[in-house]
Formats: C-alpha cells, sequence, structure tokens
C-alpha cells in the first residue's frame, strides 16, 4: 500500500522508480564494494520490481490445525474434521482489499499434509472431508476470490509433509511434490507468488528428506514463469530472516547466493545475509518481512484479546515497508471459515491510522535542487515555505536502475542552524524515517555522504504524522 495523496502532483513512486554491529557494519560498508563496475550492478526484474511495489500481502493459514487448535499438526488428523460452516474467500479479499492490501497467499498444504484442494496425489484433503460434501475446492475459491477483489493470489505449498508415507524416501517424495506443484499451478490460473520454507522435519521411517530444489524452481519457471519464488535461498525473493515483522536497518536488495545456497540453512553468516543482504551481492533478492497479526500462524479463539494493536501494526509497517521489504502480514481464518471480527477491526482501523499518517506530503509540488557533493555524494535542498514540524521523512531510490546508496543524513532548519532529522544506511525502495524530536522547519536538506557508485536524485516525501 503505497500511500500517496491524489493530490500530490509530484511524479509517483511507481512512476519514479519506472548478530552484531561489527557484522552490520561489514555488511553495509565492505571496501571491495567499489570494485564492482556500475554496469554490473544487480537490477529487479519485471516480476520483481512489480513485487515489490505492492508493498502489502496477506498470508491466510487455514487448515486442519484451525480446527483442532494447533499451530503444527502431525499428520494424523481425520479429514471429516474439516468442516467450516460459513467459508467465504470473498470475504477474506474483501477484507483484504479494503485495509490496502494487494496480494494474498494461501497455505494450500502445510506441515500436517492435509491439501485445501482435491488433489490426485492423496486421499488426505478437502475432498476426504464433509465440506461442500466433498466437492469443495478451497483454492478455487481463495484465488477465485483474489482476482474478483483485483488481488494477485499466491500459493505456499509446505515441502515437510507429516502425513505423506513417501517423505524421507527422497526421490519418490520428490516426484510427489512435483506432482502437486504442477497441479497447483495448472489448474487455478495465473500465480503470482509461489512460496516455499525450508521446514525439514524427520519422516516416519526416521529417514531425512533431501528435497531437490532446482527441480522446484525450475517447475515453477517453467508453469508459471511470471510469479516470484519466495525461500530463505530465493531464487526472486529472500526471508527477512525472522517472523517479528522487522526488517534490518541496514537492508540490500542484492545478495551472494553463495551464502544462503539452500532452503533451511543457517548460521550468523545465513542471518546477517538475510536480514541486511549485500552490496557485492551478485543476484537481486529482496526481502520479504512476515509476521502474523496473533501470536500464531492459525487462528485460535484464546488470542483475540492478543491481536496485535493499531500502534503494534504501524511499527510493522515501518520497520517492513518503511526498510525496502515487502509486508507479509498473516491474518487467519477462524473455524467458521471466516476472519475473526477483531482481526477485520484491527485492519480497518490500521488502514485508517496509515491514511492520516501519510495524508498530507508536505513536499508535493516543491521543486528539489540537486547538486553533487564529493565523489560521489548528493545533496538536495527545498523549501516549504512556510514553518512545518516534520515527524517523517520518506526517501526512496530508483530501483530500476538498482540500489546504491550506502549512507545519508537529513536535515532541516528554520532561521537558524541545520539539524539532524534523521540519519541512515540503506535506502532502496523505500525507507521511513520517524523523526526523534520533531521540529518547525521550512528548508529541508538530503545529504548523499556515501554511495556505491555516482549517487542519484532520490524520492523525497514529508509528513506531519507521527
Amino acid at each position: 500500500m503505497s500511500i500517496w495523496p491524489a493530490a500530490d502532483r509530484r511524479p509517483s513512486r511507481r512512476e519514479f522508480v519506472a548478530s552484531a554491529a561489527a557484522t552490520i557494519a561489514a555488511v553495509a560498508w565492505p571496501s571491495r564494494t567499489r570494485a564492482i563496475a556500475a554496469t554490473a550492478r544487480p537490477t529487479p526484474s519485471p516480476s520483481q520490481l512489480a513485487w515489490q511495489r505492492d508493498e502489502l500481502a496477506m498470508f491466510v493459514h487455514f487448515g486442519v490445525n484451525t480446527f483442532t487448535d494447533r499451530e503444527w499438526g502431525d499428520g494424523h488428523e481425520d479429514p471429516a474434521i474439516f468442516a467450516p460452516t460459513q467459508l467465504d474467500a470473498r470475504q477474506w479479499a474483501r477484507t483484504a482489499r479494503a485495509a490496502g492490501f494487494r496480494a494474498m497467499i494461501l497455505t494450500a498444504k502445510h506441515h500436517d499434509g492435509f491439501c485445501l484442494w482435491p488433489t490426485k496425489t492423496t486421499r488426505h484433503s478437502v475432498a476426504s472431508s464433509p465440506w461442500r460434501d466433498g466437492h469443495g475446492d478451497v483454492v478455487r475459491e481463495f484465488v477465485d476470490a483474489c482476482r474478483a477483489e483485483g488481488l494477485k493470489p499466491g500459493l505456499y505449498l509446505s515441502p515437510w509433509d507429516r502425513h505423506e508415507p513417501r517423505y524421507g524416501d527422497s526421490p519418490r517424495y520428490n516426484d510427489f511434490y512435483a506432482d502437486q506443484l504442477t497441479e497447483l499451478l495448472t489448474g487455478y490460473g495465473t500465480i503470482h507468488e509461489v512460496w516455499f520454507d525450508g521446514a525439514n522435519g524427520e519422516g516416519p521411517n526416521g529417514r531425512r528428506q533431501e528435497y531437490d530444489w532446482p527441480r522446484v524452481w525450475s517447475t515453477v519457471h517453467k508453469l508459471q514463469p511470471q510469479a516470484v519464488i519466495f525461500s530463505d535461498a530465493g531464487p526472486d525473493v529472500r526471508w527477512i530472516g525472522n517472523e517479528r515483522g522487522s526488517a534490518g536497518d541496514t537492508n540490500w536488495s542484492t545478495v551472494d547466493p553463495a551464502v544462503v545456497s539452500y532452503p533451511g540453512a543457517s548460521g550468523p553468516a545465513v542471518t546477517a545475509m538475510l536480514q541486511h543482504g549485500d552490496p557485492d551481492g551478485t543476484v537481486w533478492r529482496p526481502g520479504e518481512t512476515d509476521v502474523s497479526i496473533r501470536p500464531g500462524w492459525f487462528h485460535h479463539a484464546r488470542e483475540n484479546a492478543r491481536v496485535k494493536s493499531v500502534d503494534d501494526l504501524l511499527s510493522i509497517y515501518f520497520t517492513s515497508v518503511g526498510r525496502n521489504s515487502k509486508l507479509l502480514l498473516n491474518v487467519p481464518p477462524g473455524p467458521d471459515g471466516q476472519l475473526d471480527a477483531v482481526d477485520v477491526t484491527r485492519l480497518s482501523d490500521w488502514h485508517a491510522r496509515l491514511g492520516s499518517v501519510f495524508g498530507e506530503n508536505a513536499a508535493a509540488g516543491r521543486r528539489i535542487r540537486w547538486r553533487a557533493n564529493g565523489a560521489r555524494g548528493r545533496t538536495g535542498e527545498l523549501d516549504l515555505e512556510h514553518s512545518t514540524p516534520i515527524a517523517i521523512v520518506d526517501l526512496g531510490e530508483d530501483i530500476t536502475r538498482g540500489q546504491i546508496v550506502a549512507r545519508y543524513r537529513v536535515e532541516g532548519r528554520d532561521a537558524g542552524d541545520w539539524q539532524v532529522l534523521s540519519r541512515g544506511t540503506t535506502i532502496g525502495y523505500r525507507k521511513l524515517d520517524r523523526v526523534e524530536s520533531p521540529i518547525p522547519v521550512r528548508h529541508v536538506r538530503i545529504v548523499i555522504e556515501d554511495a556505491l557508485e555516482t549517487s542519484r536524485d532520490v524520492h523525497v516525501a514529508l509528513y506531519q504524522g507521527s
């Protein structure tokens, strides 16, 4: 949800764009960065660019866990427990659209192995449930609802399957998994994001499953070439490294693919790469920040009083979208098959709050005078014409040309000396800074202090909201 007021006649963002401190410092400022030629710097594909411009996507965790009141099923659940009485995927999609989301991702299969579509690969699916008299298809209703509401559908297919007896017999299970993936990617029209994780538990026979990730990636690319693939290791977009809703304050969209070579990889270097990226990275792999609106990922009525507050959600927006990431917010339906009224109200209130916070851009229509500042720096100044208390600084690079800003500061003054409003490292697609102590300023100065190559103009918006 890119919030740019209709009255702002400056170029829109879409037009403008057309675990220690030492580790963070090493990620942000390696000296070898200067050796990368500007012509070799990675840039986003059209699909990656469209994906990031969406800013907000809703995750929908739904399945047998919804009815057992658990987070992880064990694969022994009776399909008969799956019996939503009022399943309404249009309600999910209407809620998402009204709250500013542009995409949704459904858990077509979680770790328990229960499939939300009538797959031919197993009887452990909705076809064996009483819902819709065994003729239902949640995936079909989900993608149809998304398209009816103008949202982009995505699907998650858990690689770990605690029900399937072939799990742990790697070649046989990989064939089974490829068949499931093929069904999802050929039977439901265009899918915009295909979501995987590295979950890898023991199979019933105690053997560890070895996933054939190259085969998985190639299957998606063949059947849905426009889709972006999410996992720890990409290959198109990466996990941000936690489920707290917080991307790294330093966050490059480029990574070194050798550091996170497969989904499920772990260790300090992996964590640092997921959180912060790498300015020397050879591939463009922006981060996706996933977090749930509730303590758990599936709906539990006992958590109704623990749904994240509007202030919590606003903070997450700043630490995800506002740190060059995309926010994937999980909102799970209840056993009746609808989003809980508590969650729906919270999303509506959050959307209204965002509209208020980003309601009026004080920089709208103001000319920014840019000039070179040293070998790679750049300085831009603008006159707001009257004193205005600035609470939020909103910056953005033209990432169609790559990401290059490595350090910046923003200053303001009224009639006296310049005072620092905010400072940071990376900007990328979007960087949101809250000014710690807003003061009235008439003049604002944006100083690009360091960049990976000769810096360029950046998009600037200034807001009084908090």
